[in-house]
């Protein structure tokens, strides 16, 4: 069985190799020790909060095999964007050059850089491994952080973005950062994009252009790029379209990637979401051929589990979830605790 729960520090090894594993572009787990520490101290003090609001909070979590130990994945949520280091974004408006007198009328695009989304929550951190990407778990680990947000809706924002991967070559080279090197820049993508996971942006604010660019001005694989995620992304934003994420124009400044944004309540997976006492007992009864796979977790904070399976079936009847013995120990459940699902 694969059971989420919040890293702790023996979960370094693991988070490093994962870390080593992610490659390039994936800047929120740089191969750095002593930020990935800070990461996991960041989440333990995180989950250990009393709170009724956003702040500061980060909270990371990893897929567990529960049979071997393994860490599989790792997936997170901060719960406040943008509120100690700036949160910059590029956004893809327009501009409208006209003149009356010479009957012209062009509507140019521009990227303007703009900070846009300080305060909200963002779903990120999403990584599976090679070897365990099959069946449902990619679906579960990028959707099990809905659970928990619904449980906690006082910890997050009303607004919830994820930044999705922008597309860049085998060596990590994005043909967007390629025409803002050449004329702002003078370091390289993998290094700027380092310096991101290490919390220095710094730079962005002292080097990146004050005023809007005009797109027609970037090179053509530049403006190509544009709100175009990585092709290891698809799936993940194919993922997140179908639980009311939109893209609304804006783009990472280095890739050039798309965030997409949705309103907390309107997120397809916290919306059908639901919450009833559980009744540990057999499931003999149900055809594993027909039964629904359920995401489901516990109402802990600290002590927070989900898992997906079969073993678990909702009676509409007397408004319960019948669950077998293994997922109530993996869940830490007890006869007629509260348990939240959705069906994956």
């Amino acid at each position: 069985m694969q059971v989420l729960r919040p890293i702790t520090a023996n979960d370094f090894d693991a988070l490093k190799q994962i870390a080593i594993e992610s490659g390039h572009g994936f800047t929120s787990l740089p191969v750095d020790d002593t930020q990935l520490k800070e990461k996991i101290e960041r989440a333990e003090k995180s989950f250990a909060k009393n709170i009724n609001q956003p702040l500061d909070e980060s909270y990371l979590f990893v897929l567990e095999d529960s049979e071997t130990g393994e860490v599989i994945g790792t997936t997170a949520i901060e719960a406040a964007v943008g509120l100690s280091v700036p949160l910059y974004h590029y956004h893809l408006g327009k501009t409208v050059h006209h003149s009356p007198t010479l009957n012209v009328y062009n509507t140019v695009d521009i990227l303007s850089m703009c900070n846009d989304y300080t305060g909200c929550s963002e779903i990120c951190t999403l990584f599976l491994r090679e070897n365990s990407r099959k069946g449902l778990t990619g679906r579960f680990l990028s959707r099990s952080r809905f659970l928990f947000m619904a449980q906690h809706s006082e910890r997050f924002a009303d607004t919830v973005i994820a930044e999705m991967r922008g597309v860049s070559d085998e060596d990590g080279h994005s043909p967007f950062w390629q025409w803002l090197q050449e004329h702002f820049f003078s370091i390289e993508f993998p290094q700027a994009d380092h310096l991101v996971g290490l919390g220095d942006k710094v730079f962005i604010s002292e080097l990146m252009p004050k005023y809007p660019i005009y797109v027609n001005l970037l090179s053509k694989k530049a403006q190509a790029v544009i709100g175009h995620v990585h092709e290891k992304t698809k799936p993940a934003l194919k993922l997140l379209e179908k639980e009311g994420f939109e893209h609304r124009g804006y783009v990472d400044l280095f890739d050039a990637g798309p965030t997409v944004e949705a309103k907390l309540g309107n997120i397809r997976s916290i919306r059908d979401s639901q919450v009833c006492p559980v009744t540990i007992g057999e499931l003999d009864h149900i055809s594993q051929n027909s039964s629904d796979t359920l995401a489901v977790c516990n109402q802990g904070v600290s002590g927070f589990r989900a898992t997906f399976t079969k073993d678990a079936h909702y009676n509409h009847a007397k408004h319960t979830l019948v669950i077998s013995q293994d997922v109530a120990n993996a869940l830490n459940l007890s006869q007629g605790d509260a348990a939240r699902f959705f069906r994956l």
